[in-house]
């Protein structure tokens, strides 16, 4: 019997133990125009949960203070991180100076007919546009994006062309979503921009996670440990 090399050891361990949603999906081979989500939040959560960057499970990070709720459902892009190009990117588009990036993987909310009953899965979305959120000074975009295949909100190309209280909806809960009792930190959004845009983010999204976590990444696709999921 051959000995077993680490490379199939990895490979072993791929099927028997879940990916890091993070880390260990891939983005799609299509992105930006089509790109694989993990989703967090549901429109029906009454709390709001969030990945442990650190082992990948979903946790429980705060009760929702106010009756809204999340208009669309909301996850991360993975593969991607908010640093140094995202931030420049922002602070041109602004005039400022002093942008700085989240340190987190870029949000996403997907809009679709459906209703989608609760989180912790993945998805495929198509990118149509996408919100341009400062929390204090760090940059927090909102890429907006339609399910992929999606009845009606399938329709939308482009962000220009949905339904002004679509937005409204999505800009007000943004703006409101992280008040908390003492909290300082003021959220504002800049600009309401297009798919272009948003395809631009995304890729500067995916510059910034190279450079924070390219030989992260390597090992993990050279042993087989990053999974890209069907496409439909």
């Amino acid at each position: 019997m051959e000995a077993e090399t680490p490379e199939t050891l990895w490979n072993l361990m791929s099927l028997l133990f879940k990916p890091h949603p993070w880390h260990g999906i891939g983005i799609g081979r299509r992105a930006p125009a089509k790109v694989t989500c993990y989703i967090e939040i549901v429109p029906t959560d009454t709390v709001k949960f969030e990945i442990d960057k650190v082992c990948g499970y979903l946790k429980l990070d705060r009760p929702q203070k106010y009756s809204n709720f999340c208009p669309a459902l909301y996850g991360f892009i993975p593969q991607t991180y908010c640093g140094d190009e995202v931030a420049e990117m922002c602070n041109q588009r602004t005039g400022r100076t002093d942008i700085v990036g989240d340190g987190d993987p870029l949000d996403i909310c997907v809009l679709t007919e459906k209703e989608v009953m609760h989180g912790d899965i993945i998805l495929e979305a198509i990118p149509i546009g996408g919100l341009r959120m400062i929390d204090g000074n760090e940059a927090d975009d909102k890429i907006i994006a339609v399910l992929n295949n999606d009845a009606v909100y399938g329709e939308y190309e482009d962000l220009e062309n949905a339904p002004f209280p679509v937005i409204e909806r999505l800009r007000h809960y943004f703006l409101t979503y992280k008040d908390t009792p003492g909290s300082k930190k003021i959220s504002e959004v800049t600009h309401v921009y297009n798919r272009k845009e948003a395809h631009e983010v995304i890729r500067r999204s995916i510059a910034d996670y190279q450079e924070r976590f390219g030989a992260l990444a390597g090992l993990m696709q050279a042993a087989g440990m990053t999974k890209e999921p069907a496409e439909r």
